[in-house]
């Protein structure tokens, strides 16, 4: 039996270290633990992203998305100015390259002004053109605001300064169950049995099945995609300055294929969102039975593939077509060719735009 805790954290990813940073600030001498299942920190969601710093654009305003976008991208920016943590505001630009995405593109510049994102402006082809040489559409938006940053030296630094502020991180500790007891919560972990006061839930694609094991009854699952990119080639990357996409389609959750510069230098290109065959199913021959059943056995599945039933069928098809998804990329930037693409690796975390042949999710109702 450890020593008891006031709250214990479960994830070690981004959002539970900054959940931790947040408590202490609010109350400084409670005690926090900090319990995550993988041998290192930021293993998955955090560790497996392509650090964009989104500026906002394109959420409901007034919603929690938009201001906490909006203020979270201006925050991330302090903190890693005060570590010396390298942000790039590389810039964005969405294009229209078609008539009925100019409507579409007007309405995420509204929403995206309502939000308060600085620095947004219409460029037409000409002024397109010196932001992103190789890039084509019939009027596009720039939102310079728009940064990347390596958001595994950003969990890092914080859980550096949580472990100097006395909080306990457990790593190789898989919650296995939760008991309540007189005054908290007995946590059941692969390393030991941990007392607690109160718990949060941070456990990202887990987050689900950590509710059901604290005793709720959530009427959402997740539901596992994974998103497959391809890199550019090194001597083709100078077919993108910074960040590149298209104007996203309303009916489906995620952003669609688009070019993303990396603070290491590398240019992704993608996603396609295909149903993985497990939680964390960075691969295709990567599948948990239990999981995969799971996600087939529930009602919201299959209510969400009979909405999307197209576009899912779609991009199983560019999944295996290299052309097909060259052809979707070069609605963006004509001069990429086949040959300037090579597979990607692979990584996963729900969000509404899944990395590099990466896993990520949607939730269903």
């Amino acid at each position: 039996m450890s020593d008891r805790y006031d709250v214990a954290i479960i994830g070690g990813g981004i959002l539970g270290l900054a959940t931790a940073r947040a408590l202490l600030e609010r109350a400084p001498r409670q005690r926090l633990v900090i319990v995550e299942k993988e041998d290192r920190l930021a293993t998955h969601q955090t560790g497996h992203n392509s650090g964009v710093i989104h500026s906002g654009i394109y959420y409901r305003p007034g919603s929690y998305k938009a201001r906490l976008c909006v203020e979270g991208a201006r925050l991330m920016r302090e903190f890693c100015a005060e570590r010396g943590i390298p942000v790039e505001p590389v810039g964005k630009v969405i294009v229209a390259t078609s008539q009925p995405e100019l409507g579409r593109l007007q309405t995420l510049y509204e929403r995206a002004t309502a939000n308060g994102v600085p620095g947004l402006k219409f460029v037409d082809q000409a002024a397109l053109r010196e932001l992103e040489p190789h890039a084509r559409a019939l009027l596009a938006l720039h939102s310079p605001a728009t940064a990347i940053v390596d958001f595994g030296e950003v969990a890092a630094a914080l859980a550096r300064e949580l472990t100097g502020r006395g909080v306990t991180i457990l790593t190789k500790a898989r919650l296995t169950g939760i008991v309540r007891s007189a005054g908290g919560l007995d946590l059941v972990t692969s390393r030991e049995l941990l007392r607690v006061s109160r718990l949060v839930n941070c456990a990202g694609l887990y987050s689900d099945e950590v509710a059901r094991l604290a005793g709720a009854a959530p009427d959402v699952r997740i539901i596992p995609f994974r998103g497959e990119y391809y890199m550019l080639r090194p001597d083709r990357r100078d077919l993108v300055r910074g960040l590149i996409y298209p104007v996203p389609d309303p009916a489906f959750p995620f952003l669609g294929v688009h070019f993303t510069r990396t603070v290491h230098g590398d240019v992704e290109a993608g996603p396609n969102a295909v149903l993985a065959f497990a939680r964390e199913g960075y691969r295709l021959g990567q599948v948990n039975r239990g999981e995969l059943f799971g996600t087939l056995g529930y009602r919201g599945f299959w209510a969400m593939a009979r909405r999307y039933w197209r576009t899912g069928t779609y991009e199983m098809y560019r999944s295996l077509s290299k052309g097909a998804f060259v052809r979707a990329l070069r609605r963006l930037v004509p001069d990429v060719r086949a040959e300037d693409l090579q597979r990607g690796g692979a990584a996963s975390g729900p969000r509404r735009s899944p990395r590099t042949a990466r896993s990520s999710t949607i939730s269903a109702s």
